[in-house]
């Protein structure tokens, strides 16, 4: 199999060498230096690796590189919107681990729903694992970004 891959990272286009099998999340961290997808349980089910590719949230840890090849792969590097501002007026984080894929996960909701209702935030979210328990004020920092593009 090919090893040479050109990715396309937040608008930029990076040609890498590695095995098309390799997780995406190593690709980011590892050869790209893109640190803030984190490695949580490796198994795709913490959401702490979600990453956007066209658009969709994605769980990088278990998305072989040759998945994301001619998708456009936003991280949380390349996110500029207000739920990041939500997130910290809300207090929507701790010790911050799980930060960047809530803040992906919803920005993929808000892009499809901009005015999403408390079961809609909560069923799209479900599967992003916090481990410090802000969950009501994750969905606060999203309730609160959709009223801000009222």
């Amino acid at each position: 199999m090919p090893r040479v891959a050109e990715l396309t990272v937040n608008g930029t286009r990076r040609r890498i060498d590695a095995d098309p099998s390799v997780p995406l999340l190593t690709i980011l961290r590892d050869h790209l230096g893109l640190t803030g997808a984190k490695y949580g349980c490796g198994e795709g089910q913490c959401g702490a690796c979600t990453v956007l590719l066209d658009g969709q949230p994605a769980r990088s840890c278990i998305t072989p590189v040759r998945a994301a090849t001619g998708k456009q792969i936003t991280t949380i590097e390349g996110i500029q919107h207000p739920l990041q501002d939500a997130f910290l007026e809300e207090g929507a984080m701790q010790c911050g681990y799980c930060t960047s894929g809530m803040i992906v996960s919803g920005v993929a909701l808000l892009t499809k729903t901009p005015h999403p209702s408390r079961d809609e935030i909560v069923h799209h979210m479900n599967g992003n694992i916090c481990r410090c328990g802000t969950y009501l004020r994750i969905v606060a920092a999203i309730q609160k970004a959709a009223q801000s593009h009222a």
